[in-house]
């Protein structure tokens, strides 16, 4: 691992972009290295929660334009290749992985920066973080889920407000707007972070996984569509190991212990 690290402790999965002298864009490699550590959390029965985050004063500040540069010099290459390789991948993982996901933010997320970090269950930012849809000054458009997930977060007048414009938003303003969880100060960021996915990771994360799953078709499906989806995920639950510790714990009044199973 070159660009990023990991590093797994009490069941939380944490993985750091680590290219803080470019402000933690992406290049090909990167995106390659996030990937595999998405697919580490899907395999291992160790892993609980995972937490997103970064080095340095950026988050990420989106795509490593001279590797976009070298791309749009050959003419049998297009910027699809990028979306396709590096973008793609990384929403999905997030948005399929059974269990919590959460974003610390601890400086600058633009572009695609922004836009992995809001398909995250749930973001908690340093009060002087930005977020920026800065795609619109060199003329392109929101990838990363950014026409599906922003919208969905902030509403379709506020979404082509900040896609338009490029404006950056600032981690209290994101929360009032409903775009991420919370804002914190930095010095605290890290910790109440590490303290929110140890919590989530104790808990029955299967049904947190299997929530993502409703939420997601959530999107898309009616409301007869989406009843009936509830009714087949809720039996799936009820199958569940942790379902019946929960019951049992309940009971028994005691405490009870989740295995994610």
């Amino acid at each position: 691992m070159s660009f990023i690290a990991k590093e797994l402790t009490n069941s939380v999965l944490r993985i750091t972009l680590n290219r803080p002298d470019v402000l933690n864009s992406f290049n090909y490699a990167m995106a390659e290295e996030v990937q595999a550590a998405f697919q580490v959390a899907a395999s291992n029965d160790e892993i609980r929660s995972v937490l997103l985050t970064a080095n340095g004063r950026a988050f990420c500040a989106g795509q490593d334009l001279q590797e976009v540069t070298e791309i749009s010099k050959d003419p049998n290459r297009e910027l699809s290749e990028v979306v396709h390789h590096t973008y793609n991948p990384i929403i999905k993982a997030i948005r399929e992985l059974e269990m919590p996901v959460i974003c610390a933010v601890n400086g600058t997320a633009a572009g695609a920066g922004a836009n992995i970090a809001l398909a995250c269950d749930m973001v908690i930012a340093s009060e002087e973080a930005k977020f920026i849809q800065s795609f619109s000054n060199i003329g392109l458009i929101p990838d990363s889920g950014g026409t599906y997930i922003l919208p969905r977060l902030i509403g379709l007048a506020r979404a082509t407000e900040l896609t338009f414009t490029g404006r950056p938003v600032k981690a209290p303003e994101a929360v009032e707007m409903g775009m991420i969880y919370k804002a914190v100060p930095a010095d605290s960021l890290l910790d109440e972070a590490i303290t929110l996915c140890e919590r989530f990771a104790a808990m029955p994360t299967r049904g947190f996984g299997l929530t993502k799953k409703g939420f997601n078709a959530g999107f898309s499906n009616n409301l007869e569509q989406q009843l009936n989806l509830e009714a087949d995920l809720q039996a799936e639950a009820g199958s569940t190991h942790d379902y019946n510790e929960g019951v049992q714990a309940f009971l028994e009044k005691r405490k009870p212990t989740f295995t994610g199973k």
